[in-house]
């Protein structure tokens, strides 16, 4: 390294780390990215999984909060080469006999396929997406702030607390409905009965009107290399490769920001810290496990119906009866027979991602943490129940279990994609309960990762936060998320 001083480290390089050092280094600090593997990005990454010419998405594949964050969008990332594809349909839910259930940008055209509870959906729906600027402020900070716009977030909250299970009975008389919002709010890797699993549903669906849920062009990991640059553009610099132990392996700075778990930064500062904090950091739960499946295919997914073969993103778990067994069994530690899959079609949409005439599929379902049992036979079930034939499409696949994702991703903790359970506790005290959550004990070190607020998804908020904490402490603040970057750009 040619520099021996910063103004801030930050340790890890995904979207969270990312977000914290372009949002410093537009405040005109000198900031230092490590990451300890060769490529930064964490789980915003592509590669060649399975055969040359195809491209796979290690872990994110389809991004409604990366394309509606407050973050994101103030920066000008499409001038580094970021490319959002819509596809026609957003989400497809496919049920037996046929039919499916699909989510559009439009409210109105989502509701008019609802048939009898279209009018519900509307309802619930359509004030959310409207105010969308004003809620994603609100829902993607720290449960625990004084709101800008309380009225919006009671409304959001009334239904946002409630399971899943109960708010689309209450709501909903068809299965098509309900099979929608429930594989939505299956996001959360929760119970559908669990308090408070609503809420993902919500903020997801409503992303979906609002912003929808498009990929990158060339894969995940171009949304990473635009960040890259730009914070590069800004003074920044990158280190990979460079695996951080010890607080002492750390170059001198003002700040230190930890794109990490609290697992692991336990390992690297846990002597140091107090026994309190430490004890709270040690109770953190981590959720279920995610088994992933990436497939070359030699022609499209031949879905019976014709909503899915026009999708980006498919949910396959059937009615909302069945998806709650699945998320229950998971729970319990069980592994399900018809696991609640999720799928992606990236290359339908985005010719770069297969050869010509060539395709593929991203897929994964939720496992026991730490699960070491091979679930590939009972996923290509679920595709090939709304799909058959599906099989013979396959050319190659490549399996990423719990523990293979931990290895490519240290933050995956029992593959876990979330950074931790999205129970309502942790929710409200993500790691620990503070107003300020990204404090640590330790003058000028920082958490901001997924496992601080608001969570798991590729949004940068935790890195925007936690990177407001430090300069309210240390230096100046911003006004609004990015204002200041934008600006340095321009001049």
């Amino acid at each position: 390294m040619t520099r021996t001083e910063y103004d801030a480290v930050v340790v890890g390089a995904g979207p969270n780390g990312l977000a914290a050092a372009i949002t410093l280094a537009g405040e005109g600090w000198s900031v230092l990215l490590l990451e300890a593997n060769d490529v930064v990005g964490g789980g915003a990454r592509s590669m060649p999984l399975t055969l040359p010419g195809f491209v796979h998405d290690f872990g994110a594949s389809i991004f409604p909060l990366g394309a509606g964050s407050p973050f994101f969008r103030t920066l000008p990332l499409q001038e580094f080469g970021l490319e959002w594809i819509h596809p026609e349909v957003a989400l497809a839910h496919p049920l037996d006999g046929g039919g499916a259930a699909a989510l559009h940008r439009s409210v109105a055209e989502t509701a008019a396929g609802l048939g009898p509870d279209g009018e519900a959906w509307r309802t619930l729906m359509e004030p959310l997406a409207r105010a969308w600027p004003e809620l994603a402020e609100e829902v993607l900070q720290p449960m625990l702030h004084v709101p800008r716009h309380p009225l919006l977030l009671t409304r959001f909250g009334l239904r946002a607390m409630l399971p899943v299970q109960t708010l689309v009975r209450h709501l909903f008389r068809r299965e098509p409905a309900r099979a929608l919002f429930a594989g939505i709010g299956a996001h959360s890797a929760l119970p559908l009965e669990s308090v408070a699993s609503a809420a993902f549903g919500l903020i997801l669906g409503v992303a979906g009107h609002a912003a929808g849920w498009p990929m990158v062009r060339g894969g995940a990991g171009a949304l990473t290399q635009a960040l890259v640059a730009y914070f590069e553009t800004l003074g920044g610099a990158v280190r990979t490769g460079v695996r951080v132990r010890s607080l002492d392996d750390l170059p001198p700075a003002r700040a230190v920001l930890f794109d990490i778990t609290p697992r692991q930064f336990l390992d690297i500062a846990g002597g140091r810290l107090p026994a309190g904090y430490r004890r709270r950091l040690e109770a953190y739960r981590y959720g279920p496990g995610a088994f992933k499946i990436d497939y070359a295919l030699r022609e499209p997914i031949p879905w019976v119906s014709d909503v899915c073969r026009r999708a980006g993103t498919l949910h396959l778990g059937g009615t909302l009866d069945e998806i709650a067994v699945s998320e229950r069994e998971v729970a319990a530690g069980r592994h399900p027979e018809r696991p609640f899959v999720l799928v992606a079609q990236n290359s339908l949409f985005d010719s770069t991602r297969a050869p010509e005439g060539r395709h593929t599929a991203w897929a994964y379902c939720h496992v026991p943490q730490g699960s070491t049992v091979d679930m590939t036979n009972r996923i290509e079930a679920q595709i090939e129940r709304f799909a058959p034939g599906f099989r013979d499409c396959v050319l190659d696949r490549h399996i990423l279990a719990p523990a293979d994702l931990e290895r490519a991703d240290a933050n995956l903790i029992g593959g876990d994609v979330n950074g931790g359970a999205a129970i309502l506790s942790q929710l409200i005290a993500r790691p620990v309960l503070s107003l300020t959550p990204y404090r640590t004990p330790l003058p000028g070190v920082y958490l901001c990762s997924f496992s601080t607020p608001p969570g798991g998804g590729v949004h940068g908020m935790c890195g925007y936060h936690a990177a407001q904490a430090v300069l309210r402490d240390l230096g100046s603040t911003s006004s609004q998320p990015g204002r200041k970057v934008f600006r340095a750009l321009q001049i």
